[in-house]
């Protein structure tokens, strides 16, 4: 599983020029669902995001979570997180879960966040969507399975 966290002052996805979700002070994380992955993976992956301490304290110290602060959370499905570009010049996306693996497993994502007491909004999984934010600090973190599990 990999995880693009990028802190947002605020965040809203658009699926035919309508609003599917928006948030304010928290995260926008595009989420990425892998062969391999499976409820224990996201479990842990879940547990990782929520308790992150990527939000400044009063001493503008990177010491705060997205629960410290009350953040909610944008997710977006991102099977292009797996992209492969090593040969020629289109990518191929073989590690990429199957719709089949990966939307149970995105939806689990997105309840396990809210298990956490923490506001979620999403996109609709498979659409074509339009995704805009504000970078606070800029700060983005990915966080891979294969690297921190």
């Amino acid at each position: 599983m990999r995880l693009v966290v990028q802190r947002v002052l605020n965040s809203k996805v658009e699926i035919d020029n309508k609003i599917n979700g928006q948030i304010n002070n928290g995260f926008m994380v595009l989420v990425g669902i892998t062969q391999d992955d499976n409820k224990e993976i996201v479990k842990k992956m879940v547990d990782k995001l929520v308790n992150l301490r990527i939000f400044e304290d009063e001493n503008q110290k990177l010491n705060l979570s997205l629960k410290d602060v009350n953040g909610e959370i944008l997710s977006i499905s991102q099977f292009t997180l797996y992209a492969n570009c090593k040969k020629g010049r289109r990518p191929s996306f073989l590690r990429a879960a199957k719709p089949d693996i990966s939307k149970p497993l995105y939806d689990y994502f997105n309840e396990e966040v809210k298990n956490h007491g923490i506001h979620v909004e999403t996109g609709v999984f498979g659409a074509m969507m339009n995704v805009t934010l504000v970078n606070a600090g800029p700060t983005t973190i990915i966080l891979d399975s294969d690297e921190i599990l």
